[in-house]
């Protein structure tokens, strides 16, 4: 992401670039003007399909908008070094308690990991144990 200048030169640009599109539409639609000491007549140019005239309008409005938001923005003077030292402390404070709370929350996890292991290997020790029985069984019985 960029940073508020960045941003705000980006925004200029482009305003930049819908005025030079705006009056270069203007010039194209334009009706000639009549001269009294030359009586030319011209066709005159077709309608546009589209009211670009609107279209730019909008544009215009709303990249003016976008560059007031981005100047109110901006960070001001009064940030000063102790401003950010303090902003930097709250945050580095909050940085803390959320890797104490992630380190509880894998221990947790670990602790269920270790329980949930224990109980596949009892389930597979029983699961044996009865295969073992059931060998057993089918080795004593006779053939018939």
């Amino acid at each position: 992401m960029a940073d508020r200048l960045t941003q705000l030169q980006d925004a200029v640009n482009q305003m930049a670039e819908h005025f030079t599109n705006s009056i270069g539409f203007l010039q194209q639609t334009a009706l000639p003007s009549s001269f009294q000491e030359m009586d030319k007549v011209s066709a005159s140019p077709t309608a546009p399909q589209e009211d670009f005239a609107l279209l730019f309008a909008k544009l215009i409005s709303r990249t003016a908008k976008d560059i007031d938001y981005l100047v109110d923005h901006l960070p001001n003077e009064e940030s000063s070094m102790e401003l950010q030292m303090s902003a930097l402390q709250r945050l580095e404070v909050e940085n803390d308690q959320a890797a104490r709370n992630l380190e509880k929350v894998v221990k947790a996890g670990e602790e269920q990991l270790e329980q949930i292991q224990k109980a596949l290997s009892d389930i597979a020790q029983a699961q044996l144990t009865l295969q073992a029985l059931e060998n057993q069984e089918t080795d004593d019985q006779p053939p018939s």
